[in-house]
């Protein structure tokens, strides 16, 4: 039985390590080193799915390390990952993704801004004067 203080050291270690995921040269390293050919290790990413679950998910800063995490269960990505081509491929199309998710969310957010501002000025609907 693990007691409070074993638990939110446990948590911790296991938040800091999904994080890492989301770093395709650390996934290069674990690869090159053989971590990713270990059945325990793959059993451990396996373990490491619950972090998917929203009350877990929220801790997350880096929420490419779920996807990272499930990629991480074919057996087959895993084997790429040996090649440093394939982690600086991965970390090129983060890079993009980030470039083209913040401009698009910008454009959104003042979309946005915009609807709700003509939605304050525009009069309430019915007929007020005719009361």
């Amino acid at each position: 039985m693990e007691t409070d203080e074993q638990t939110r050291n446990r948590f911790q270690a296991e938040l800091e390590f999904v994080q890492c995921l989301a770093n395709p040269y650390y996934l290069n390293f674990l690869a090159q080193r053989g971590f990713l050919r270990e059945r325990t290790f793959v059993n451990y990413l396996k373990y490491l799915l619950y972090w998917k679950e929203p009350e877990y998910a929220k801790f997350l800063k880096y929420p490419h390390s779920l996807h990272m995490l499930e990629l991480l269960q074919y057996e087959h990505f895993r084997k790429e990952l040996v090649n440093a081509q394939c982690a600086k491929f991965i970390d090129e199309q983060q890079l993009l993704h980030w470039q083209h998710y913040s401009r698009k969310r910008t454009r959104l957010q003042q979309a946005l801004a915009e609807q709700q501002q003509a939605q304050q000025q525009q009069p309430p609907h019915g007929n007020a004067a005719t009361k």
